[in-house]
């Protein structure tokens, strides 16, 4: 009887069964990792916001309840890069002196700050 050589049928279906089982376990954990990474990065985004709008209010002895235009030139000038974008898609809102900067998607946002859980 000569060698047996390749694979049946039957081991193929079960290595394929295999790899679409840890795809299966594996898929879910990996969305919700990158959906979190994004929370993170628009918090950070919020944070640059507060700091800049903060900064600029200090050097234009401006008042709490102050109006602050959104992408008001003096305040984006002080953050590096220009204006950042939500990576999530969503939008930015200034809002007046002494307020936080807010993202149109919910739960970006500085009130919850860091989603670290898995």
């Amino acid at each position: 009887m000569a060698g047996r050589k390749g694979f049946t049928l039957i081991e193929i279906m079960i290595v394929v069964l295999i790899i679409g089982l840890l795809a299966m376990i594996a898929v879910p954990s990996f969305v919700k990792s990158r959906e979190n990474s994004r929370k993170n990065a628009c918090i950070n985004n919020l944070r640059q916001i507060d700091t800049a709008k903060e900064q600029w209010a200090m050097e234009a002895r401006l008042s709490d309840g102050s109006a602050c235009a959104d992408e008001q030139s003096e305040v984006v000038a002080l953050i590096k890069g220009g204006a950042p974008n939500c990576p999530g898609g969503g939008s930015y809102t200034y809002g007046p002196i002494g307020t936080q900067p807010g993202c149109s998607i919910d739960g970006h946002s500085l009130d919850g700050d860091f989603d670290n859980t898995d």
